[in-house]
C-alpha cells in the first residue's frame, strides 16, 4: 500500500492574536463602564452585568493563550499540530458563561429578598448603553473573523460577549420599565430571565466544543466538495472509498483509500494522488491530504466514489 500526504500551508496567524489581544482591552474598557453604571443607580442588574464582564475579561485572556499554542508548529509529542488548543478556550469559555449565569442568578435572588430602590437611573442606563454599544461592535467582528479564519477561540469569545450584550439589552430594558412604572421588582426578574438565555448558551457552546475535541467530522457541504474534487481530478483510478475527514481548528484532515489497477507503476499512481491533492487544496484552504493506494481487488461495494 501507498501513502501519500501533504499539508497546504496555513495563513498567518498574527491578525488572531491581534483580535485576541483586543479583545482584553475592550473586556477592561466595558468593564470599566459597566461598574460605573453600577455605582451610579445600586441595581443588582447592572452589577450583575458588571459581574460578568470579568468572565469576558477572563476568557479573552484565555483565548489569547490558546491561539498562541495552536500556532506552533508539530513537534515529536504532536506530529499532528497544536490546533485543538483553541477548543479548550472555547470549552472553558463556555463554562465560564454558565458561571456568570449561577452568578446573576444568586443577585438576582439576593435583590428578591432585598428590593432596592434605584439612584440616577436614566444616568446608569445611558452609561450601560455606551458599554452595549462597545461590546456588540466587537463581538459582531469576533464572530465574522473567527468563521472565517476558522478559529473556534475567537468565534467563542465572540459568542460569549453577545450573550453580554443580551444580558445588558435585557438589564436596560429592565431598568427603562423601572423608571416608567416604579416596580422595583422588575429588576431582579429581568435580571433573571437574562440568566436563562446565558445559561443556554453557555451550554450550547460547551457542548459544540466539546463535539470537536472529539474529532468531529467536516461538515456534509465540505465533505461533498471534496467527492466532486476526487471525481473530477481521479482519472486513471478506479474508486475512491472509505473517505475520512476531521476538524481542528482552521484545519481539515482528510484521509481516503483510491483504488488503481493492479499493474499500473506506483509513479503513474503518485501522479493522480498529486492531482487529486491540488485539486482538494484549491477547493479547500488548509487541508492535510492522506491517500492510501490499493490494487483493483480492494474495491468496495458500498459507499465507494466511482472513477
Amino acid at each position: 500500500m501507498h501513502t501519500v500526504s501533504h499539508s497546504s500551508p496555513r495563513p498567518s496567524q498574527r491578525r488572531h492574536q491581534l483580535f485576541a489581544a483586543t479583545s482584553i482591552a475592550v473586556a477592561l474598557l466595558v468593564m470599566g463602564i459597566k461598574y460605573a453604571a453600577y455605582l451610579m443607580t445600586g441595581s443588582v442588574a447592572l452589577f450583575s452585568d458588571a459581574l460578568e464582564s470579568i468572565v469576558n475579561l477572563v476568557t479573552a485572556v484565555a483565548a489569547l493563550i490558546a491561539i498562541r499554542i495552536s500556532m506552533q508548529p508539530p513537534d515529536r509529542g504532536h506530529p499532528f499540530g497544536h490546533h485543538k488548543a483553541e477548543y479548550f478556550a472555547a470549552v472553558l469559555e463556555g463554562a465560564l458563561i454558565i458561571v456568570a449565569a449561577l452568578l446573576i442568578f444568586h443577585e438576582a435572588y439576593q435583590a428578591f429578598l432585598s428590593p432596592r430602590t434605584l439612584d440616577q437611573p436614566m444616568a446608569g442606563i445611558l452609561v450601560s448603553g455606551v458599554a452595549t454599544a462597545i461590546n456588540a461592535a466587537w463581538a459582531t467582528l469576533l464572530i465574522r473573523r473567527g468563521r472565517a479564519w476558522k478559529s473556534p477561540a475567537l468565534e467563542g469569545d465572540g459568542h460569549h460577549l453577545f450573550t453580554d450584550v443580551i444580558t445588558s439589552v435585557g438589564v436596560l430594558i429592565g431598568l427603562g420599565l423601572v423608571v416608567l412604572t416604579g416596580w422595583s421588582i422588575l429588576d431582579p426578574l429581568m435580571a433573571t430571565a437574562v440568566a436563562i438565555n446565558i445559561l443556554y448558551m453557555g451550554y450550547k457552546l460547551t457542548v459544540q466544543s466539546m463535539s470537536q475535541l472529539m474529532d468531529h467530522a467536516a461538515s456534509p457541504e465540505i465533505e461533498a466538495r471534496i467527492k466532486d474534487a476526487i471525481r473530477a481530478n481521479g482519472d486513471g483510478a478506479l474508486q475512491a472509498h472509505d473517505i475520512r475527514t476531521r476538524t481542528a481548528g482552521p484545519l481539515t484532515f482528510i484521509e481516503f483509500h483510491l483504488v488503481v489497477p493492479g499493474e499500473m507503476s506506483v509513479q503513474a499512481a503518485h501522479d493522480i494522488c498529486d492531482r487529486i491533492e491540488d485539486a482538494i487544496e484549491k477547493e479547500l484552504i488548509n487541508t492535510d491530504v492522506i491517500i492510501h493506494v490499493e490494487p483493483d481487488d480492494k474495491a468496495e461495494h458500498k459507499g465507494a466514489v466511482d472513477l
